[in-house]
């Protein structure tokens, strides 16, 4: 009899065989040499789920996992195949990447079972999982995820569980938000004041209780990165620039139009306090900050936001009066394209691709100065609103990332209309909202949506108050996002992806994590 096949997201192609794969205790696992460190993980996330020790019964389990690896190029570069037959379990991939994410979707099977159910006895597990045939790849190279940890500190621990279950559903971007207005989580040994002050903030209703503190030493974010690249997700860390540096102008004030004094935000919103652009002294600041970055983040691209800044003080300010004057800039805007034009060669410098909110594409572009540089890629969170600015940013060949935060790529907005639901806003968004979320904006030709490098999912924590918050807010939207930035459209259906969820919601609850129900 064949089985339904239930993983998320769909693979590309899959077709169901006769049969099951039965194994009491965790399979035998094996291959070439080459997939050593992904079988490791595999085998410890095996083990760590099923409270077993890498490896064991492997001696006389008859089943058996093969890992093959296949001639570079005979695969796409993430892609993966899998067959699953009774006794012995096959799969081959060209790269490292490839073999995870096989590895990952057949650990979705394990957490599950053919019925939904994974039989623990007192002595061993049962495994029985249907026979397949599975040939996969993504739809697109770039699937995020941004948690914020400014305006809501995750730990270590949660941010590592967080990242085992994103590589489950094929996740291999971890854009990790660590400074905004209401705090300042990242260590820059020349700017030590960033995290003894700026990293707290306190309710002004209650003056004495420190409401929110945190940060994380270089050893923590070591920790992080590593674990991520055991799992083939890239860290892109994000340090909001010039805008949302009301923690960094509190520690020092020095960096402002006014001078201060300032006070680490403790409401959500935009903010008029941001760098001055006419002092000079932003880009040493600028420079530790990259510097810090280049040394603790090794991947290629970092986020320095340039979202929701006011030119209100710049326009009032005579240093950046003077600025413009200089440069012969008629626009307040101009100057944010100029700052995101000299961050973004610092940070070439440094070996790094720099990314911005879309608003680094506003103001005229009316000089070398303010023109942007050609690899500078934009996350488009107002896509449909602002649609011109994509389109036209397409049009010139400019990499886009889509997270429409009024399509279902901002997990904190609200999931139901119960009043007492946590999130934020008025707009419901459900599961199948964000199961339709579209990344390719429906006015786009088709020599602009190859410049979409995919989609990515936000997570804004100002009104999530513990890691169960989280948690609630991100599941099972998450595996809806998965499955849109992983899946063609043509093999989409969201009442069949709703019949496979029903099985997956066991293995997000198997792995600890809590989901929001209707």
């Amino acid at each position: 009899m064949k089985q339904h096949i239930t993983i998320i997201p769909r693979p590309l192609k899959q077709e169901a065989l006769e049969g099951v794969f039965d194994s009491t205790g965790i399979p035998r696992i094996s291959g070439d040499r080459f997939f050593d460190e992904e079988i490791a993980v595999f085998s410890a996330q095996m083990a760590a789920r099923f409270a077993a020790s890498p490896g064991s019964q492997a001696a006389h389990n008859p089943a058996h996992i093969f890992c093959t690896k296949l001639d570079d190029n005979a695969m796409h570069a993430e892609g993966y195949r899998l067959r699953v037959d009774p006794k012995q379990i096959d799969l081959t991939a060209s790269t490292k990447a490839g073999m995870y994410n096989g590895l990952q979707s057949l650990r979705q099977l394990f957490l599950s079972g053919d019925t939904g159910d994974v039989f623990i006895k007192t002595a061993d597990t049962r495994f029985v999982i249907p026979c397949l045939e599975i040939e996969d790849a993504p739809r697109y190279p770039w699937r995020g995820f941004m948690l914020d940890c400014s305006r809501h500190f995750y730990h270590v621990f949660f941010i590592k569980k967080l990242l085992d279950v994103l590589s489950l559903h094929h996740i291999n971007i971890f854009h990790w938000h660590l400074t905004d207005d209401q705090g300042w989580r990242l260590p820059v040994p020349e700017y030590p004041l960033l995290v003894d002050i700026g990293s707290k903030r306190r309710n002004p209703n209650r003056i004495e209780e420190v409401y929110s503190e945190g940060h994380y030493s270089e050893a923590d974010i070591q920790e992080v990165v590593a674990y991520a690249a055991a799992r083939h997700i890239t860290v892109v860390p994000e340090v909001d620039l010039p805008g949302h540096t009301v923690s960094a102008l509190t520690a020092y004030p020095d960096l402002g139009c006014t001078g201060g004094p300032y006070q680490v935000e403790y409401h959500f919103g935009v903010h008029d306090d941001i760098l001055c652009a006419g002092n000079d002294r932003i880009f040493d600041f600028a420079a530790a900050v990259f510097d810090s970055l280049a040394r603790l983040f090794p991947g290629k691209y970092v986020h320095i936001g340039g979202d929701e800044a006011p030119t209100a003080r710049w326009e009032n300010c005579p240093h950046c009066r003077g600025r413009m004057e200089g440069l012969g800039l008629a626009e307040h805007r101009q100057l944010q394209r100029w700052l995101t034009r000299r961050f973004a060669e610092m940070l070439a410098q440094r070996g790094k691709i720099t990314i911005g909110w879309d608003e680094v594409l506003e103001g005229t572009d009316s000089s070398a100065e303010t023109a942007l540089p050609d690899d500078l890629i934009v996350m488009c969170w107002r896509s449909w609103m602002n649609k011109q600015l994509v389109l036209d940013a397409a049009a010139q060949g400019r990499s886009l990332i889509m997270t429409p935060c009024n399509y279902g790529a901002y997990l904190n907005m609200i999931q139901s209309t119960d009043p007492d639901t946590p999130g934020h806003g008025s707009e419901v968004v459900t599961l199948r909202d964000t199961y339709a979320i579209p990344i390719i904006h429906p006015d786009m030709s088709g020599e602009q949506e190859k410049y979409v490098m995919g989609g990515q999912g936000n997570l804004w924590s100002e009104y999530m108050n513990s890691d169960k918050n989280a948690e609630y807010m991100i599941f099972p939207r998450l595996c809806a996002l998965a499955e849109a930035f992983w899946t063609p459209d043509a093999s989409r259906n969201f009442e069949e992806f709703s019949a496979r969820l029903l099985v997956h919601r066991r293995r997000i609850d198997s792995l600890g994590f809590l989901q929001h129900r209707d």
